[in-house]
């Protein structure tokens, strides 16, 4: 049975040489798929241990996404996207295609959910006599050459959004080119072109909608919280031990500087802890997807008070680029963005104002 809890130094260690945009994270997938953790995203009827796909493995995937957060964001937010992928196919997935990537991801498969459009050619899909014929492309893609198979949306303007899972290996389709930002170099978030690939229609995932069903949609976004604090806490990590070998740590100054990120961290592991629970319950209602926007609202608040007293307790040495700090620190920044964080936030507030709730009970 696979431990969440296990370490993953060897992560941690390829980081800092992966941190380009032609970054090879397939050794780190290796290394998860050994240890058994991308099939433990699988429910236990498919051989996994429900890490995200089923009640019991919501607690053990909220340790396992902030452990891969400490080791390399960049990892973890490809790993969050298998998560997610399984647990979206085991809810409205055929049998016959939960058993089919379940063997696949056996076998080392790494899923993906790619859902942001080329806004210039959106993703279409047209019946045939031989099955699916695709026209369009999607960006922001995360993990190309490393994730063999995505589950993406596809749809019209104005129509419910309809998924399906794509093989994804060609990499004469993939354009990692564009993708040129600061932090989470590693993860090739590039474009994929799907023009003229025909795939079966047994590869449709669930009805017209299902994809927006609530709570898995924006209730499932505890799980990338998860992984930002895990980047938060590796920071903190580093932090400590900085101001230990600096001699400074009994300096009144840093020792504030220590109890706020440290108490932000926690408070942000207990909000996530009791959305895990809570979202992914047997039987939770739409109207738990507001507990997890706003415990997005908490972690992201939390991870940028903890950027905040690294940068303030290091001073400079938090900036040399190359570092653990710097990396992570851009890293980090970076992956807080996701996504529309506005919406998410009018959203709960909304939540709240309806009834004049308080947040304990939604």
């Amino acid at each position: 049975m696979p431990d969440p809890n296990t370490p993953l130094e060897a992560i941690a260690r390829r980081a800092a040489g992966e941190d380009r945009p032609d970054g090879d994270l397939a050794p780190d997938i290796a290394i998860l798929h050994k240890l058994g953790w991308l099939v433990a995203c699988l429910p236990r009827s498919s051989g996994g241990q429900g890490w995200g796909s089923e009640p019991a493995g919501a607690l053990p995937a909220l340790v396992a996404l902030r452990a891969i957060g400490r080791a390399n964001l960049s990892v973890a937010r490809l790993f969050e996207g298998h998560m997610n992928a399984v647990k979206l196919i085991e809810a409205y997935g055929s049998n016959a295609l939960r058993a089919q990537i379940a063997q696949r991801v056996g076998e080392g498969l790494l899923l993906g959910v790619w859902g942001a459009d080329d806004p210039a050619c959106a993703l279409r899909f047209t019946f045939t006599a031989d099955g699916l014929l695709l026209e369009g492309a999607k960006r922001f893609a995360s993990g190309l050459g490393v994730v063999g198979a995505a589950l993406v949306t596809a749809g019209g303007p104005g129509e419910p959004t309809q998924l399906l899972v794509v093989d994804v290996d060609d990499p004469a389709r993939a354009d990692a080119s564009d993708w040129t930002m600061a932090g989470m170099r590693a993860t090739r978030s590039g474009r994929y072109e799907f023009s003229g690939v025909r795939v079966s229609g047994s590869r449709l995932v669930g009805n017209a909608g299902d994809f927006e069903r609530e709570p898995l949609f924006e209730g499932g976004i505890w799980r990338y919280c998860a992984a930002h604090l895990g980047g938060a806490e590796a920071l903190y990590h580093a932090m400590c031990e900085a101001l230990v070998a600096r001699d400074r740590a009994d300096d009144p100054h840093q020792q504030v500087r220590v109890v706020s990120a440290a108490t932000a961290i926690e408070t942000a592991r207990l909000w996530l802890a009791r959305c895990a629970e809570e979202v992914e319950a047997s039987g939770a209602g739409a109207d738990k997807a507001n507990l997890s926007l706003l415990a997005r609202e908490v972690t992201a608040t939390a991870c940028r008070t903890v950027l905040h007293e690294v940068d303030a307790a290091l001073g400079m040495a938090a900036h040399v680029e190359g570092t653990p700090v710097e990396r992570i620190g851009r890293d980090l920044s970076l992956f807080l963005c996701q996504a529309a964080p506005d919406a998410k936030r009018a959203r709960a507030a909304g939540a709240l104002i309806d009834g004049c709730r308080r947040i304990e009970a939604l």
